[in-house]
């Protein structure tokens, strides 16, 4: 009798497989109302909701970002390991224009990388850009005014003459990261690994097709038909999405009126120059 109360849609989807979607677009660490990117704080609610659907099969993340941030990448993919094992789930990480650099790391959480074959694949490693303005301030006759305490606070400063010793931190500092984004790539891939490690870890980066024959991605295909080929043409693969409209939460801090359009233009133009890297 009770399950005669039960609507029949429902009881039809019971019954049926189930793999929950969790998109991740976006620049990583570079999030605002305007260009929503990716960050473990905008994801860890929709990772955990797609994680605690008891009856998932699997958990299927949808990846296309060119990078960002190193630290909210090994987070995200801390998490996603962490919810992976405490679930029991599977997770399959499905690229689509691409996962470079921090993209990559993400899809790394995953059991199992499915890529285009135009998909862009890669960029394992450590980039820091900046300009020069120093030359441009003294022509216009600017006298540039600065107090620190502390030896190295003005390290790096665009707004002086690069210093030797500065860029030699810099560049042990890159040299720390990289060795983590290596070692993580490794221990993730294994033995699927068969590129060289000197062109596997340059930075370079590939299209799918590539990829796959140097073990970075497992397969070439598409959510859609991956999903029906390993669990029926019955699976469900609902979209685990963050609450939109009217109603929706807003993002804690972020007051659109009266909003710092300066920084949102400058993290616009960072995250153009990241997709364009890839030719995107």
């Amino acid at each position: 009798m009770a399950n005669s109360r039960i609507p029949l849609l429902a009881r039809l989807l019971r019954s049926r497989p189930i793999v929950p979607v969790v998109r991740l677009t976006g620049a990583i660490g570079l999030s605002t109302p305007f260009i929503p990117g990716i960050t473990l704080a905008n994801s860890v609610k929709l990772l955990e909701r797609a994680f605690a659907i008891k009856r998932a099969r699997a958990v299927a993340l949808v990846i296309n970002s060119p990078g960002g941030s190193a630290v909210q990448s090994h987070l995200i993919y801390q998490r996603i390991r962490a919810l992976a094992a405490e679930n029991k789930k599977p997770v399959i990480a499905f690229v689509e224009d691409a996962a470079a650099s921090g993209g990559y790391m993400i899809a790394c959480a995953a059991d199992e990388i499915v890529a285009d074959p135009s998909s862009i694949v890669g960029s394992i490693g450590v980039i820091s850009a900046s300009f020069g303005f120093d030359k441009a301030i003294r022509k216009l006759g600017i006298e540039r005014r600065v107090h620190t305490a502390g030896e190295h606070k003005m390290s790096l400063d665009p707004f002086q003459p690069e210093k030797a010793e500065d860029v030699k931190r810099l560049e042990a500092l890159q040299k720390d990261i990289h060795a983590m984004f290596v070692g993580l790539v490794k221990k993730s891939r294994g033995k699927k690994l068969k590129g060289p490690e000197k062109t596997l870890f340059s930075g370079e980066f590939w299209g799918g097709e590539q990829a796959l024959r140097y073990g970075l991605v497992d397969r070439l295909g598409d959510i859609r038909n991956v999903l029906r080929e390993r669990y029926g043409k019955k699976v469900v693969s609902p979209l685990i999405a963050p609450p939109s409209g009217w109603f929706a939460k807003k993002t804690p801090g972020v007051n659109l009126a009266e909003g710092d359009w300066a920084a949102q233009m400058i993290s616009a133009i960072e995250t153009r120059a990241l997709w364009a890297r890839y030719g995107l």
